[in-house]
């Protein structure tokens, strides 16, 4: 078994057990981060119309499945965790005519074509990229199952700033006789490609493996299969947003965006 299937079979094996923490953490609505951070953003970008069709990528427990619906587009949603796509479905309480959930592998290129070409007017990955052992073979194959001019827009957490190498910092300064506290990142790493297990719950039973790249790789990825950028935000929490843990992504962190959400367009 080559790393990278070893490692794709570990990620997999992690969601299906992490499923039940990750599912009642977010619940129908999503949390802070998803909503303040995301979102927005997501939706702008797509500029959805009515009865897009819109492919959404490692879905989870179809949270944002729910809102694509919810906006009148019909969406095809799958994710490599069977456990997270029977919660999907049981929280589809609403608009699941307009929902087709299934169980596919984004590494697996022959999954992938079996959801159709040409189909979708766009796809959604959101926080999921970072997850995926591979991401060439998702990136090479999106022109197909895209229309013509079709878009992706993906959200990651910030390359530079908001990966498995970087460390929350707080310190106290004398500024010019006043005493405050500071709030940074220490980070060690950021240009060569790496993996990292780590937590994305403090309470999920097993950790994840995360696949921390440079921004340069996925737009790359993109610019060598047929996309152009066209859409580009960097997003951090506004200062008077609150935070649960004192060193966790909240207001005090407003100057460093914790995420990034990119729509890349494919070009005739």
């Amino acid at each position: 078994m080559s790393d990278l299937n070893a490692l794709n079979k570990e990620t997999h094996e992690a969601w299906e057990v992490n499923a039940d923490v990750w599912d009642n953490r977010m619940g129908d609505e999503g949390n802070e981060f998803f909503n303040i951070l995301c979102w927005p953003a997501l939706a702008s970008l797509l500029d959805l119309r009515p009865d897009s069709h819109i492919l959404d990528i490692a879905c989870g427990n179809g949270l944002t499945t729910r809102r694509l619906a919810e906006l009148g587009a019909q969406v095809t949603a799958f994710d490599f965790s069977s456990n997270l796509i029977e919660k999907a479905k049981v929280r589809l309480a609403n608009h699941a005519s307009h929902v087709t959930f299934h169980v596919i592998d984004a590494t697996n290129e022959s999954q992938l074509l079996s959801l159709g070409e040409n189909k979708f007017d766009s796809a959604l990955s959101n926080m999921a990229l970072f997850d995926m052992a591979d991401i060439e073979t998702l990136f090479r194959i999106l022109p197909r199952l895209l229309k013509p001019n079709g878009a992706f827009v993906f959200s990651i957490t910030h390359p530079a700033f908001n990966n498995a190498s970087s460390a929350h910092v707080v310190e106290e300064i004398d500024d010019h006789g006043e005493m405050k506290i500071t709030y940074a990142i220490k980070t060690s790493r950021y240009m060569t490609p790496f993996h990292q297990r780590g937590l994305a719950l403090r309470s999920q039973p097993k950790p994840q493996v995360y696949f921390d790249r440079p921004l340069q790789y996925y737009l790359n990825l993109g610019f060598q299969n047929g996309f152009v950028l066209d859409g580009f935000e960097e997003r951090a929490f506004p200062p008077e947003t609150s935070q649960s843990h004192p060193l966790s992504w909240g207001g005090k962190f407003s100057e460093l965006p914790a995420v990034i959400v990119a729509r890349m367009r494919l070009v005739s």
